[in-house]
């Protein structure tokens, strides 16, 4: 079959293409700004790339039309393929129909931590010798892709609530049909398409009805909105995780070392050939940081336990994940200062990332500093939705750098100004720049946090840095 995907080199429909791309179809795509990474990655899998939407673009011959989420009526292709009649889909239509059909989805829900959970429980499942395939949205280190098909039932994909098309204004999740769900957490997001939280939760509801009474749920114990989820109507077993003992499983920071935690089953929780003696605590020794990272990994190696992997196989696995690009990712350290690169856009992600960067530090070097360089820019962030929470989510760094970005329109210096730690706000990148430098000393560590590519604003301030170490 010959496809043509719209809005090719967004992470989920480049992901999809390369999918497309392993099962034989001939693939061919368009979109505004056809960039790298993404473009690299098409361009390695022999996928034509064209830029712009030119209805020439698609070729005559096409079967189907992919049409991504942020595609919309007035753009010339899809205009195209609605006066010529061509035959169209969304890509999580498509993802369901072709790809998830008759496997063993493991789909990762919520509002934060996605990528990430994704990420582990596919690590675990190809540590245990299980093959499996994936869509993720981001790169993961331990597989240097984001996208496989893989060679077994087995598929993890991260499960996005935002809507699947201009056509379909479900969440793309509900396509996914997952045996095993993860529900990380849920907060208000995605301002642009949801009127208020009541609103997303009943999307995860209908998550929920595709969820068979053979499969699993799995959360974390006391998040309202998803006990809310919940009461609207749940046939699946459902399995509950916690710091506390309230839950059919505990886990549990070591005291004396922030890098090693432990899980253990209080309830009893077992499933047909994978509980036994060996099966009831299992130990983590890792590099990641923050309980929120904590939190990802539990939800993660229950999910694998569902599907066959045992608490302390899965341990082993975290034990060597090596996290996923653009999570805390290390840049470059120059002098003693460490630079590294977040995707953070919601006040809590900001917040629990800083707390867990900052619970590092004080192990490695108490004396140093964190300074937070931010773009908030995600199109929630641009309705001004959260402004008032974000003073209070650099709470853990010592500076805060805010760059102004043009899609927003209120002023970053009133956060800056509301804020409990020092901030000044920018509108130029050098600015910042030179701002940064100013301050950076031996010791720091420097958080740029962005789901953009703010300019490349990571390896400008390290290129920045070793300039400066080379005129000293």
């Amino acid at each position: 079959m010959r496809l043509h995907i719209l809005g090719i080199c967004g992470t989920f429909m480049g992901s999809l293409a390369q999918l497309a791309k392993q099962l034989g179809h001939e693939v061919s795509g368009s979109d505004a700004g056809v960039y790298p990474p993404m473009s690299d990655q098409l361009e390695a899998a022999g996928i034509v790339l064209c830029e712009g939407f030119d209805p020439a673009n698609i070729p005559a011959d096409t079967d189907l039309v992919i049409i991504g989420n942020a595609m919309s009526r007035g753009n010339p292709s899809v205009e195209h393929v609605l006066n010529r009649g061509l035959a169209y889909m969304s890509g999580p239509q498509w993802l369901g129909q072709y790809v998830l059909r008759g496997r063993w989805v493991a789909a990762v829900s919520g509002t934060h931590g996605k990528t990430t959970t994704s990420s582990m429980l596919a690590w675990i499942l190809e540590y245990a010798g299980m093959k499996p395939g994936f869509l993720i949205g981001g790169v993961p280190q331990n597989f240097s892709v984001s996208a496989r098909l893989g060679e077994s039932p087995f598929f993890v994909i991260e499960a996005d609530e935002y809507d699947t098309a201009f056509f379909d204004k479900r969440s793309k999740f509900v396509h996914y049909q997952p045996r095993t769900l993860i529900m990380n957490n849920l907060e208000f997001d995605h301002a642009d398409i949801f009127p208020d939280l009541a609103a997303i939760e009943r999307q995860f509801h209908h998550l929920v009805r595709t969820v068979p009474a053979n499969g699993q749920i799995v959360l974390p114990a006391g998040e309202e909105a998803l006990e809310r989820v919940l009461a609207q109507g749940c046939w699946t077993p459902v399995v509950r995780f916690s710091e506390q003992d309230d839950a059919d499983w505990q886990w549990r920071l070591d005291a004396a070392d922030a890098s090693v935690f432990s899980l253990r089953n209080v309830a009893g929780v077992s499933e047909a050939g994978v509980s036994g003696a060996g099966d009831q605590s299992a130990q983590v020794r890792w590099n990641l940081t923050g309980l929120h990272n904590v939190s990802n990994a539990i939800a993660a190696m229950l999910a694998a336990r569902h599907m066959g992997v045992t608490p302390e196989i899965a341990a082993a696995a975290l034990s060597e994940f090596a996290s996923v690009k653009r999570r805390m990712e290390l840049v470059g350290d120059d002098n003693g200062i460490k630079i590294y690169d977040d995707f953070a856009h919601h006040p809590t992600a900001i917040a629990t990332t800083l707390e867990g960067a900052r619970a590092r530090l004080q192990q490695e070097n108490p004396q140093g500093r964190i300074l937070a360089v931010l773009e908030p820019r995600s199109n929630t962030m641009k309705l001004g939705v959260h402004k008032s929470e974000l003073a209070a989510s650099v709470d853990a760094a010592d500076l805060a750098f805010w760059f102004q970005p043009d899609n927003i329109d209120w002023s970053l210096a009133d956060v800056a100004s509301a804020s409990r730690i020092a901030g000044q706000s920018f509108i130029d990148h050098q600015t910042l720049i030179d701002a940064v430098l100013a301050e950076a000393r031996a010791g720091d560590r420097i958080v740029v946090m962005s789901n953009g590519s703010f300019a490349g604003m990571p390896r400008k301030l390290l290129a920045a840095l070793q300039q400066r170490g080379a005129r000293v």
